[in-house]
């Protein structure tokens, strides 16, 4: 069975989600554990789902076709339990997910040192809906296409029959937040 960490502040026992540490999440079937190197630094769960709410380009690794990496930046939704991709269904990104599902996913903030913040995701993709979209109404992604119309485009998302939806369930989730620490 695959392990989420989820990032805490030091002292807080509270997780990202609607799972408690130690207990089997009802959604995604994996076992959470807090995040064990850089506690100090980490993003509460309340400051993990507003940055990743807001952020609004990741960095996407697959697995290439030789085995070497290959990333690409991306916009994306969280809802609160997975990161939504809507990803051209010709692309690179495309066709390593169909070899192998597995992917790391980076965002991140921050100019100077004492500014770096952001979240390390890996996990694996799964295909929801019509591929490519259509325009046809379908529940399985409707949440997905608010968030990213929202976010992106005034309210309304548009398919365009080139992109359709990938679900990255989250493995494991580590943040940082150099802000916290400061340069004293």
């Amino acid at each position: 069975m695959p392990r989420v960490s989820y990032p805490v502040a030091a002292a807080a026992d509270s997780f990202v989600g609607s799972c408690t540490a130690g207990a089997q999440c009802a959604k995604t079937g994996s076992m959470k554990r807090k995040q064990r190197r850089g506690r100090k630094i980490a993003m509460t769960p309340e400051e993990l789902d507003g940055y990743l709410r807001s952020a609004r380009t990741c960095r996407v690794a697959t697995v290439g076709p030789g085995g070497a990496p290959h990333v690409s930046p991306l916009w994306f939704v969280w809802d609160g339990e997975a990161l939504w991709l809507n990803s051209i269904i010709k692309s690179q990104r495309w066709i390593d997910i169909d070899r192998d599902a597995r992917l790391g996913v980076v965002i991140d903030g921050g100019e100077e040192f004492f500014e770096l913040h952001g979240v390390e995701l890996s996990g694996t993709a799964a295909v929801v809906g019509d591929v490519p979209r259509t325009a046809e109404a379908n529940p399985d992604v409707a949440e997905a296409e608010l968030l990213f119309g929202d976010k992106y485009s005034g309210g309304t998302f548009y398919p365009d029959g080139r992109h359709a939806w990938l679900r990255v369930t989250p493995e494991k989730i580590v943040s940082w937040d150099y802000r916290k620490i400061g340069k004293g």
